[in-house]
């Protein structure tokens, strides 16, 4: 029997202007679309132009999340990983989920979990203050435990409980994007272990075997564990153990590789990683594979560092490794994550755009649909 692979696809939600909020970054009411409809030529002559075949259209209306998981399911992605926000005690750019995807009429046909994106909201959503004042924060990623508390409420309640979240042996997935800002809100590592155990109490109390506790790794950091100023550290291998986590996988290429080069020699040390993870870690790692990256649309001015080379062909590439990963790895759950479906902004989506067409997604139906 031909093997069924999990593919997995980061969305990122802010192409609506259907919350109010949204309009601080982008005034025109479209959402991020706004900095990729606008992108302009740099003073060096750079121009990234690049246009959606699907226009730029509002991800929180059902009927076009009904097209996009028809073109997703039909190339290979079952599954979305929806990058989730708590900000200023409340949830941020959820409409996209709850508005556009969960009332869609063909949800059924993909499935879905949470990334919880718990960085700090900047400036650099904002084209306008993106050069200069990019770092400065709005909104802090961190949160106490009272609002953790809620968080988990919410989200048990909200979104595990709908049919189609996505679940590794009955346990509904939830990923920590900042495990840093996590340590550090809930007042240092033992803090957030408790909050976590909390977490799994109440996953069980809902009527579910566990919770399966999935982490962002950025390469092997050095963390401060004690929620303040302090010579008190810990490894990413170290934070993993630690708060026992079920499984890792990473969000970026850029968060542990020299991506400002060619992406076949980006995959060669993107591998050597897999290897080093998959000696030195006891859980699972679901392999990750990056469409690309370059960040110009969201700046007035340059901003080097950029993939070169990452046509379709290169991408299958990386998903033909990612596979291959997977196979000879037949005891875990046959996962993937894709960086991303629609990362406009960072030049990593796998939506149809006007330079390659339905290339990207054509890579993974050959990869993993026609093989």
């Amino acid at each position: 029997m031909k093997r069924k692979y999990d593919v997995a696809a980061y969305i990122w939600p802010a192409y609506t202007g259907d919350e109010p909020r949204t309009r601080m970054f982008w005034s025109e009411g479209i959402g991020e679309w706004q900095s990729v409809k606008n992108s302009a030529p740099k003073e060096n002559g750079y121009h990234w132009n690049r246009k959606p075949l699907w226009g730029y259209v509002n991800e929180a209306d059902p009927e076009v999340m009904e097209q996009q998981i028809e073109a997703a399911v039909s190339h290979g992605v079952n599954v979305f990983i929806y990058d989730w926000y708590w900000f200023d005690n409340r949830p941020f750019l959820e409409n996209c989920l709850n508005d556009g995807f969960l009332k869609a009429k063909n949800r059924d046909k993909m499935q879905f979990y949470l990334m919880w994106a718990n960085h700090d909201a900047n400036n650099y959503w904002n084209i306008n203050l993106s050069d200069d004042q990019g770092d400065t924060v709005i909104w802090q990623g961190a949160i106490g435990r009272d609002s953790f508390d809620i968080v988990v409420r919410r989200t048990i309640d909200k979104y595990f409980s709908q049919p189609n979240y996505y679940k590794i042996d009955g346990c509904p997935v939830f990923m920590i994007y900042d495990v840093q800002n996590l340590i550090s809100g809930l007042g240092g590592i033992e803090g957030a272990r408790s909050a976590l155990s909390y977490f799994r109490e109440q996953v069980k109390a809902a009527g579910f075997p566990d919770l399966h506790l999935q982490i962002t790794i950025w390469g092997e950091n050095s963390f401060n564990l004690s929620g303040f100023d302090s010579n008190m550290r810990g490894s990413t291998k170290d934070i993993v153990s630690i708060l026992g986590a079920d499984s890792v996988s990473h969000y970026q290429f850029v968060h542990f590789a020299d991506i400002d080069r060619d992406y076949t020699e980006i995959l060669a040390d993107v591998k050597k990683e897999w290897g080093r993870i998959d000696r030195e870690y006891s859980v699972p790692y679901f392999p990750h594979i990056s469409c690309g990256w370059d960040n110009n649309p969201r700046f007035r001015r340059f901003r080097g560092g950029i993939v070169k080379n990452n046509t379709p062909e290169n991408i299958k590439k990386g998903m033909e490794m990612a596979k291959e990963y997977l196979d000879n790895h037949s005891e875990q759950t046959p996962l993937v994550t894709v960086n991303s479906w629609n990362e406009w902004t960072e030049t990593s989506y796998l939506e149809p755009d006007d330079l390659y067409g339905y290339g990207y997604l054509e890579a993974i139906k050959e990869v993993f649909l026609d093989e």
